[in-house]
């Protein structure tokens, strides 16, 4: 049984033949006698009999016809409350965010969502691969997700909202010889020691992209993919490395010059699934987490040189 075939016995019950409950319903007489014969097959005592011409419910079907009346309102009830649920501007929202967008992101929704009222943050750092970063989306709201722009776009079942296409910038040490140069090429940098993200994870295709641009195998010495902490390895002179240029968080011992002859940008998104759009406390945080951007862009890129295609 289901709720409509509940409401067709209820209001036969109240109104008295079949004809009224089809003008009731504006149904055609045939799908109510169709919903009648469903409803009957599903319980062991006849529901309705003839009354001469008319159709009227038996004893069985009168004391159904009762419970449908609660059926119907603790429907009514629990349709109330998801209503509630997502109309809720207060609601409690997920979101995950690799290391970096973390950092750049999580302390600017937090002063951005704190007047009364706002949704409650749920915040949770990820460090994934590329193609890990969509499967996240069954356990969070929003997913912070970042991919290198040559890379394939993230699949269909996810909702993509753009937040950053940011550059990737060669970080040295302040006193390096090759900081007084305002861009630095691939055949420049092949002969550093490098600091680099361990496989899988998208700033390493780029790495690889700077090697073959060069022509020859890159030294890389470390493998750490906490941006904080390579930062302080190029600092300390471990190497150089590939860093973002608006998101990280920068260090008084480290420059970044832009790199030229490679496509060293990455794109800067938040996934969902659609549904989780539905909610309104969801879109109030994904509007926020696009205003981000735009500061984490003019925070970070103010004094950067502007960076040209590459060819």
């Amino acid at each position: 049984m289901d709720e409509r075939q509940l409401r067709v016995l209820r209001e036969l019950g109240e109104l008295g033949s079949v004809t009224a409950v089809a003008e009731a319903m504006r149904v055609t007489p045939s799908a109510i006698s169709q919903q009648l014969r469903l409803l009957q097959r599903a319980i062991p005592v006849p529901l309705t009999e003839r009354d001469g011409r008319r159709l009227v419910l038996t004893a069985a079907g009168q004391a159904l016809a009762d419970a449908a009346i609660g059926v119907e309102t603790a429907l009514a009830r629990a349709r109330h409350a998801v209503d509630a649920f997502v109309d809720r501007p207060d609601g409690t929202v997920s979101v995950a965010a690799f290391h970096s967008g973390a950092a750049a992101f999580f302390p600017l929704l937090l002063r951005g969502l704190s007047a009364p009222g706002s949704p409650r943050l749920s915040l949770h750092d990820e460090d994934v691969a590329q193609d890990d970063f969509p499967p996240l989306t069954r356990h969070y709201d929003l997913v912070l997700a970042h991919r290198l722009d040559h890379a394939p776009a993230w699949p269909r079942t996810a909702t993509v909202t753009p937040l950053l296409r940011e550059p990737l910038d060669i970080a040295l040490p302040a006193g390096h010889p090759l900081a007084a140069r305002p861009r630095l090429t691939p055949a420049e940098v092949a002969d550093q020691p490098w600091i680099t993200v361990h496989d899988g994870f998208p700033l390493l295709a780029t790495v690889e992209a700077v090697s073959a641009a060069a022509g020859r195998r890159l030294d890389i010495v470390h493998r750490v993919n906490e941006i904080s902490v390579v930062a302080e390895l190029v600092a300390a002179g471990g190497g150089v490395a590939l860093m973002p240029r608006w998101t990280a968080r920068r260090h008084p011992d480290v420059v970044l010059r832009p790199l030229d002859g490679v496509r060293a940008r990455r794109h800067v998104d938040v996934l969902h699934r659609p549904e989780r759009a539905a909610r309104r406390a969801v879109r109030t945080v994904l509007g926020e987490l696009v205003r981000a951007a735009e500061a984490v862009r003019s925070r970070g890129g103010e004094h950067e040189p502007a960076e040209p295609d590459a060819s």
